[in-house]
């Protein structure tokens, strides 16, 4: 009996060391598990990936597609502020950096609604990302920040820079046509009046009414031109293109402006390749040229040169595609010439270089916004250079066209159909 009794104490004691034997093995594989998934998150952290067991949070069902098809920049953020999902658009806004949101108001909102659960917004005003704060234009930005879930943020980030020029540019050109009316029709009211007051003084009548018509003329100018502008400024080639003999539009623009240049000497000459054609509408190309040889005229001193030269180009070397060839206008001339500050204005709305100068010869500020319009509607383009106290060469490119053919039985001429507008 007391060696069955030892030797069942003996057994207990056994079982009982290798139970604890087995618990601190356990315990200890434990730990070190426990280490290796620290390490390995760590590790995998420093390198930008995620583990299985530290995934980030998942985005609820549908939402993933959803922020693909958005035309707002898209950023998901986490508990953490972590990014957890950004469009492509965001990272090249400069927005997202490192996984992290890199505009701090916005982070500030995002914190705030993630804290109530409240949808914000804001208006900021950001760098372009490369771009010089002091140089370069901001990009104007509308921040909306919603709650995701339980534990998302969502930011959606509008760029609104375009929509804010444009209607800063209709403010502009509403104020300016204001101002513009108002003061030739302010001009006819005023001698109107002193005709009335001089009426038994005949040669005072004469010299009022003289002034009448040219405000008369100034006005009749402006609205036509603001009509002109209007047309053209849809940028979109006009139906029933025609072709458009360049030397016409030459001969067209220099007698337009015969008178002007013989009054103070200014000797109008044309060169370069002739039997040229465009391929559009004919008024609104024999405008936009008439515009730049008019100027031309205006902002010369007496006794000087105006030259008007073409040639055809390839349009690979000029606007870097692939085939077609160019028509190329140049109208130089011998005036002022433009600063580099007035250059990068020259072809806004009623903008003059000289506004004394613009009231002597009647210009409205209209004529340069029309040839770029009109540049643009048929797929071209306009472009300056200029020296002050040398003058100034405004350049016209415009895809070629070709001349009529004309048809041998019923003597018609017809035309090749224009090339396809350029998306």
């Amino acid at each position: 009996m007391d060696v069955n009794v030892a030797a069942a104490a003996a057994c207990a004691i056994a079982g009982l060391g290798v139970g604890l034997t087995a618990s601190i093995a356990f315990r200890w594989s434990e730990r070190e598990q426990a280490r290796g998934r620290a390490g390995r998150n760590s590790r995998n952290g420093k390198n930008g990936a995620s583990t299985e067991l530290e995934q980030e949070p998942a985005l609820p069902p549908g939402v993933d597609t959803v922020l693909s098809v958005l035309r707002s920049c898209a950023i998901v953020l986490g508990e953490g502020d972590e990014v957890v999902k950004a469009s492509s658009a965001a990272y090249a806004m400069g927005l997202v950096r490192g996984g992290k949101v890199a505009v701090d108001p916005m982070l500030a909102l995002a914190r705030s609604t993630r804290r109530d659960g409240e949808i914000r917004q804001i208006e900021l005003e950001l760098t372009r990302p490369g771009a010089s704060a002091r140089t370069a234009e901001p990009l104007a930005v509308s921040v909306r920040v919603a709650p995701l879930g339980s534990r998302l943020v969502l930011v959606l980030v509008e760029d609104r820079t375009e929509r804010r020029r444009i209607e800063a540019i209709r403010r502009d050109f509403v104020a300016n046509v204001s101002h513009e009316l108002k003061t030739p029709v302010g001009a006819l009211s005023l001698l109107s009046e002193a005709v009335a007051d001089a009426s038994d003084d005949p040669e005072a009548v004469q010299r009022f009414a003289g002034r009448m018509q040219v405000e008369a003329t100034r006005l009749a100018s402006l609205v036509q031109e603001i009509i002109d502008l209007s047309r053209v400024q849809d940028d979109q080639l006009k139906v029933d293109p025609e072709p458009v003999a360049v030397d016409e539009l030459i001969a067209e623009a220099i007698d337009r402006c015969r008178q002007t240049a013989a009054a103070k000497q200014i000797v109008i000459a044309a060169g370069g390749t002739t039997d040229l054609y465009l391929v559009g509408n004919r008024g609104q190309l024999a405008a936009a040229l008439g515009n730049l040889v008019e100027n031309a005229v205006n902002y010369s001193p007496p006794r000087t040169r105006v030259a008007i030269a073409t040639r055809r180009i390839s349009s690979a070397a000029a606007l870097g595609e692939a085939d077609g060839e160019l028509i190329e206008i140049s109208v130089t001339d011998q005036g002022i010439g433009i600063s580099e500050k007035d250059r990068e204005r020259i072809f806004e709305r009623f903008y003059r270089v000289d506004p004394a100068r613009s009231r002597l010869t009647g210009g409205t500020g209209l004529g340069l916004s029309i040839v770029k319009h009109v540049a643009a509607s048929h797929r071209g383009t306009v472009s300056v250079w200029s020296v002050e106290g040398q003058g100034s060469t405004f350049t016209l490119r415009l895809p070629a066209g070709q001349a009529p053919v004309e048809d041998p039985e019923n003597h018609a001429a017809t035309t090749l159909p224009a090339p396809e507008a350029r998306s």
